[in-house]
Formats: structure tokens, C-alpha cells, sequence
């Protein structure tokens, strides 16, 4: 195929929809590969505040996905603390709400947007390799066409397409490791109440882990149990932790459960993210741990801070510059130096107790950690987040 793109976008979740859409409206021509057809089975279901002025850039409304969110709790099971975080409280200027999404449909729908962007899809069709030269960069398919565009974004989540290439993985250790979980349908009229009073996620403190609770639309649930410890999560331990949790059992009781799934290879980042002619964003750059529900949130911001960087150089025929992401990585390594310290204090330091179940907190910095719960980090009158990165040093 002959035919030449401004760019390549590989993978259609959040990042590389969101990417797609927002260079299809700035008049860019972009074509999207994705190897999978969807709507396709994916967790990371809860979305935070900071991703809703994306959505309003693209003219997008999660319709008959969402579950409106309030904010988040935590709950020890094990002693009974409890503590509630409602993104009403968080600083001034963040955002007061956020959505639970099914995220087939919500995956759909956005891909679905950017293509009446302008965007151009092709599903079911893997890139399998992308080699750049000094005019455009190419991209090999599996079904033997070559793509060739002015640039190449990498959105390929996990699968980390170009990371893979350029052998530029590096692990980061002390955060989950693997996480197995599944779906609840049929919930009873009663949880289904009890969830909808807030809609808040709930995070179940383990000893050496965590779980999550989901309420999604349409009477289900999402709920699976991450681990930082090698060799813990299978099926079986899943079976362990939700027969301990009284919480999982009242609200599912009389409910169906879907096949247990489990996925790993967590906690990693790319050291190679950019460069001449190519861009990674979400998960391909870096992964953390999900206990914070950043990923989406990351997705889409990244896609966006590309954009905003990558749309004026191919006006102007810069795209080719090995830097022009900078910008990008020092905006996301500071996202992922936010939540990576975060969730490193979560599992090895005093935090929970002293954040989460404290009876009296100091407001301020209640109020600074519910903005980064909220993912409103890139500001520098947060005085919890400035404390988390030093103590991080």
C-alpha cells in the first residue's frame, strides 16, 4: 500500500484513540491499526477527574457505559478502618467526579469518535514491526502491507510494540506484580442501591497487596485482588481473598460469576519513549501499579500533551526532530514519579494508616491527597504531593 499518512497511530484504547481524534480534528490525516476487533475484553474500568477535559476536547460522553463516581474508598476488612475520599474535597480546581466505564463498550465508543474526527481505523490487522528512515517511517502489518507516514505513535498498551523493539524494557520493582479478577452480573436490587450511593471504587487493604470493587452499570461488578509478591496470584488465591472479604460476599450473593482472568507482567517503564519520527503514550511508555486507577488517566493526558506537541511540527515539517517529545517525557515521568511514590508508600510505608483510616488528618493535606487521587498533579500548590515526591528522593 502506497498510500502516505501524516500518522500511524498502532493500537485503538484510550491513548491511541484519543491521540487519533484529536489529530484527525486538528486536520491531520491518521490511520489507526489495531489487531484486535472490537469491543474486546479489558479491565481498568475506573476513570479519574483529571480525564473529563479530554473528553470535553473530543466532544465525548461515555453513553450506556458509565457509573457516575464520586471518589474513592478504603476499606481493612481484617480491623474494620474505613475511609472515604470524595473528589469534592480535593483542592480548589479539581474536578468533582469521574466515571466507572465498561471498558468494551467505552473502548468502542472512543474509537468510534475519533473516526467521525476524521480518523481512519483499520481492526483486526497487527503491526508487527516499524522501522524509521530519514523522510517518513514505515510500518509492517501482518498481513504483508506497509504503512508509510510522516510519524508513528505507539499506543499499543502492554504489548509495548516498540519497547519490545528497541529493547529498551526496564522492570520497577516494589509495586504488584500480577492481578487476577473478574465480572459479577445479576447483582441484587439491595447492592446494587448501597453501590449506587456513591459509586465510589472501593479498595480492599490486604497484607501485602490489594483488591478492588467496581460497580459498573447494568447490575455489575468488577473485582480482582493484585499482589506485589511473586508467584501469589492464581486463581486459587483469588478464591482465598474473596471468601475472606464480607463485603464481596453481601454484594454478590445470589449473583453469576464470569471465568476468573489474570494478567501480569505489571510495573515497568520504557526507557526509550520517543525518538525521531515516533512517540509512545499510555501504556507502552510506562505501567504502574493500578491501585490508583491511573492508567486510562495517563492514556488519555499523554495523548493529549502529544498532540499539543506533535500537530504544530507537522505544520511546519519538524516532526522528524529526535527531542520534540521531550516536553511529553518530562510531563509523564513527573505523573509517574506523582503515583509511583504514592503506591511505593502504599505498600511499604505508613501511608494507609496515617492517610486512610487517620481519624483527625491535617485538611491540607487530606485535600492535596485527594487531588492526586483525582490525578490533579500537574500543579505546585499541593502541599501533600510535594512532601510524597521528597520523601521520595
Amino acid at each position: 500500500m502506497n498510500d502516505t499518512h501524516d500518522v500511524i497511530v498502532i493500537g485503538a484504547g484510550p491513548a491511541g484513540s484519543t491521540t487519533a481524534g484529536l489529530l484527525a480534528k486538528a486536520g491531520h490525516r491518521v490511520t489507526v491499526v489495531e489487531r484486535a476487533t472490537f469491543p474486546r475484553p479489558r479491565v481498568g474500568e475506573s476513570l479519574l477527574p483529571v480525564e473529563l477535559p479530554v473528553f470535553e476536547t473530543l466532544g465525548f460522553r461515555p453513553e450506556g457505559s458509565s457509573f457516575f463516581k464520586s471518589g474513592a474508598d478504603f476499606l481493612d476488612e481484617r480491623t474494620g478502618d474505613y475511609g472515604r475520599f470524595d473528589f469534592c474535597d480535593g483542592l480548589e480546581g479539581t474536578s468533582s467526579h469521574a466515571y466507572h466505564v465498561e471498558r468494551p463498550l467505552f473502548d468502542q465508543q472512543l474509537a468510534e469518535r475519533a473516526e467521525a474526527l476524521g480518523a481512519s481505523f483499520r481492526f483486526g490487522v497487527r503491526a508487527t514491526r516499524v522501522d524509521i528512515h530519514d523522510d517518513n517511517a514505515t510500518v509492517t502489518l501482518d498481513s504483508g502491507d506497509v504503512l508509510t507516514g510522516r510519524y508513528v505513535v505507539d499506543a499499543t498498551g502492554r504489548d509495548r510494540l516498540l519497547c519490545r523493539q528497541h529493547r529498551s524494557f526496564e522492570r520497577i520493582e516494589g509495586l504488584g506484580n500480577a492481578a487476577v479478577w473478574t465480572h459479577f452480573n445479576g447483582l441484587g436490587d439491595e447492592a446494587i442501591e448501597e453501590l449506587s450511593v456513591s459509586g465510589n471504587i472501593t479498595v480492599l487493604v490486604l497484607e501485602k497487596g490489594w483488591g478492588w470493587v467496581v460497580p459498573l452499570p447494568n447490575g455489575r461488578l468488577s473485582t480482582g485482588f493484585v499482589s506485589k509478591e511473586q508467584g501469589v496470584v492464581r486463581k486459587e488465591w483469588w478464591e482465598a481473598q474473596y471468601a475472606a472479604s464480607p463485603m464481596l460476599q453481601r454484594l454478590t450473593r445470589g449473583a453469576t460469576r464470569e471465568p476468573l482472568e489474570i494478567v501480569g507482567d505489571y510495573s515497568f517503564k520504557n526507557t526509550q519513549p520517543y525518538g525521531a519520527r515516533f512517540g509512545c503514550v499510555g501504556d507502552s511508555s510506562a505501567f504502574l501499579d493500578p491501585v490508583f486507577s491511573s492508567g486510562v488517566a495517563f492514556a488519555m493526558a499523554g495523548a493529549e500533551f502529544l498532540v499539543d506537541l506533535l500537530s504544530p511540527a507537522l505544520a511546519k515539517g519538524r516532526e522528524a526532530e529526535p527531542e520534540l517529545l521531550a516536553p511529553l517525557g518530562a510531563k509523564m515521568k513527573h505523573a509517574y514519579d506523582v503515583f509511583g511514590a504514592l503506591i511505593h508508600s502504599f505498600y511499604h510505608t505508613n501511608l494507609v494508616r496515617n492517610i486512610f483510616f487517620y481519624d483527625d488528618p491535617d485538611p491540607v493535606l487530606r485535600s492535596g491527597f485527594i487531588s492526586v487521587l483525582a490525578g490533579d498533579i500537574w500543579r505546585d500548590d499541593n502541599a501533600f504531593q510535594n512532601m510524597l515526591l521528597r520523601s521520595a528522593r
